[in-house]
């Protein structure tokens, strides 16, 4: 099976490039699930359950999220009501709803699960290590094919838990900052990993956001205005081919495909 994860998805450019090559994709067969993170995808914040609707019916199989999960009120409400739309597993257990997620596909059930890191971040959620070693001995202790979500800030901390998990899961990937990592691979013991998938937006820009405001705030301190940036849009993210029958993941490779400009 052919998996693309593609990484957050930044307001409008982001959503059209998304809607656009997944649609290409999707229509040549190229992929055969796809798990997107979309925690910027309404102006650069959090989507409406609305926007997350809109970007399952343009290819996604799964939406996760991340530290943005629930800024939209709407969300809060909603997300309770689509199963295919996840949030970190390790926020508190009162949060509304799930950290992971069991999909039926032609080639057997396929779990997408997501944790949030600590190291520079949100010290105050639990433990992702912990979080994902019960959760894997637990609800999800009979499941082969397993892709794990780490949004977090800290290089080590996503490598860490991609060692941590290495041989139990088919793969561990990294969202939240924004920028494509060169060190897709495959672990000793047989999990894909790949530090963080980048973004799919505008390139020329700043994570996404117009430079200038950016630039400004960084020489004045003063409160900038961080509007979605518009030029160069790129969807990056990692296709993997995985074996099924074992959940092992045969290879991974980093992606950034520019859209159909005619």
């Amino acid at each position: 099976m052919k998996v693309l994860w593609v990484g957050d998805i930044v307001g409008k450019p982001g959503r059209q490039t998304f809607t656009q090559i997944v649609g290409e994709l999707r229509e040549s067969g190229a992929v055969d699930f796809v798990i997107a993170n979309g925690e910027n995808a309404a102006a650069g914040r959090g989507p409406t359950p609305e926007l997350a609707q809109a970007i399952l019916a343009a290819g996604a199989d799964v939406i996760i999220l991340g530290d943005h999960s629930w800024d939209s009120k709407e969300m809060v409400a909603g997300i309770d009501l689509e199963e295919r739309v996840i949030r970190p597993a390790n926020f508190p257990k009162e949060a509304p709803g799930k950290g992971w997620v069991r999909v039926e596909t032609p080639e057997g059930p396929l779990v997408v699960m997501q944790l949030i890191g600590r190291v520079f971040m949100q010290p105050h959620q639990g433990c992702p290590f912990t979080t994902a070693d019960r959760l894997l001995k637990g609800e999800l202790a009979n499941d082969r094919a397993i892709f794990v979500d780490i949004h977090a800030e800290a290089t080590s901390e996503k490598m860490a838990f991609g060692r941590f998990l290495d041989g139990r899961v088919t793969s561990v990937t990294g969202t939240h900052t924004h920028c494509q990592t060169s060190d897709a691979r495959i672990f000793p013991k047989g999990t894909a990993f790949m530090t963080d998938l980048g973004m799919t937006g505008p390139q020329d820009s700043v994570l996404g956001r117009q430079v200038e405001p950016v630039i400004g705030k960084f020489i004045t301190g003063l409160p900038h205005r961080f509007d979605v940036a518009t030029g160069d849009p790129a969807l990056e993210g990692a296709l993997l081919d995985v074996d099924m029958a074992t959940g092992r993941a045969r290879s991974i490779e980093a992606l950034r495909l520019y859209p159909n400009s005619e």
